[in-house]
């Protein structure tokens, strides 16, 4: 086990938050104090728990190795602010985001440190994650795999097109992830987003600046249980559409999914907009996949009036861009298709 004692490394801190995890938390602690590179600090920020969660931390604070700062709050937060007002409290320029039930593998920070240390341009990295049950025993999956980030989705962003991944849904996990302090700057405050906690928000501001990549290897067991906040549970299918249905429901119908989705995409570009300049890789893609829905949601009632604006979308490769990544190769064409007719 390596001590932080090198005074030209950067310094690091974990940002742990509890509520009620008095279950699995003395793992946890206990892998943090088995990694081989310990941290300058552990921060911790208990969301006003009521059984034994304080006692569990008070208790390691008075044996570990390195200082540990608990907040307790008097209130409770949610998930989100509980996680800034952590960050908020970090001292580290290297920061580790943990949760209270799963397990570090030992090389975690050793390794994640080295990768920001030999990628400066890097404000966030994340690995994958072994998925254990609720005693820890290896399931056999990985987490990559449940959030569809597959070999072609990271050739995808190996590509430059990060964004583009992240917003076909969330690939990063907070307690698989290191960051720079001064990402904090940028994606703190949290927005209130409906679909998004702070990992993934972080990890769309990351993408926007060009400043996020990943780590092939798990670095954690990440325990599935009932009572955790996000777990790997898909999410539920939307109400199937027959074929022939799409060709006698009124055009209103059919677009309503594509205002709901161009109106989430806008409302998500404003907020990220404001905290990333507007002419990096990632905006321009956030932009163009933005105009793509803005065309389609808009389409006239007219057949014959939409065939021009269906044309350019389909030989701009936007049909492609945006069908979903398990589909077939005539989705696209489906896609078009459909918007011309329906």
């Amino acid at each position: 086990m390596a001590t932080p004692s090198d005074p030209t490394r950067p310094t690091i801190s974990v940002a742990l938050c509890t509520y009620n995890g008095e279950a699995y938390l003395e793992t946890q602690l206990q892998s943090i104090l088995k990694q081989s590179l310990l941290p300058d600090e552990l921060v911790v920020c208990d969301d006003d728990s009521t059984d034994q969660t304080r006692a569990v931390l008070e208790a390691f604070a008075s044996r570990a190795p390195f200082p540990v700062r608990i907040f307790r709050n008097p209130t409770r937060l949610g998930f989100n602010k509980n996680f800034e007002k952590a960050f908020s409290h970090c001292t580290g320029e290297f920061i580790f985001i943990c949760d209270q039930d799963d397990c570090w593998l030992p090389e975690k920070i050793e390794t994640l440190s080295t990768y920001l240390v030999q990628h400066p341009a890097t404000d966030l990295v994340f690995s994958n994650a072994h998925i254990a049950d609720t005693q820890l025993n290896d399931t056999g999956r990985l987490f990559w795999d449940t959030v569809r980030f597959t070999e072609p989705i990271r050739e995808r962003w190996r590509r430059g097109e990060a964004m583009e991944v992240l917003l076909d849904g969330n690939r990063v996990m907070g307690c698989t992830s290191a960051l720079r302090r001064r990402l904090l700057a940028d994606f703190l405050p949290i927005p209130n987003l409906p679909n998004y906690i702070y990992d993934g928000w972080m990890g769309l501001v990351a993408a926007a600046k060009g400043t996020i990549d990943f780590y092939e290897k798990p670095l954690i067991w990440y325990r599935t249980h009932e009572k955790q906040q996000v777990g790997t549970r898909p999410p539920a299918a939307g109400k199937p559409v027959r074929f022939m249905d799409r060709f006698s429901r009124p055009h209103r119908e059919k677009l309503d999914p594509l205002i709901r989705k161009h109106q989430n995409l806008s409302d998500l570009y404003k907020l990220v907009s404001q905290r990333v300049p507007d002419q990096t890789p990632g905006i321009r893609q956030f932009k163009r996949r933005l105009a793509h829905y803005a065309r389609r949601s808009t389409l006239p009632d007219g057949r014959f009036s939409r065939l021009g604006g269906v044309v350019r979308e389909l030989f701009s490769g936007n049909y492609h861009r945006y069908v979903d990544q398990e589909a077939n190769a005539a989705a696209p064409y489906l896609a078009a298709v459909g918007d011309l007719l329906e």
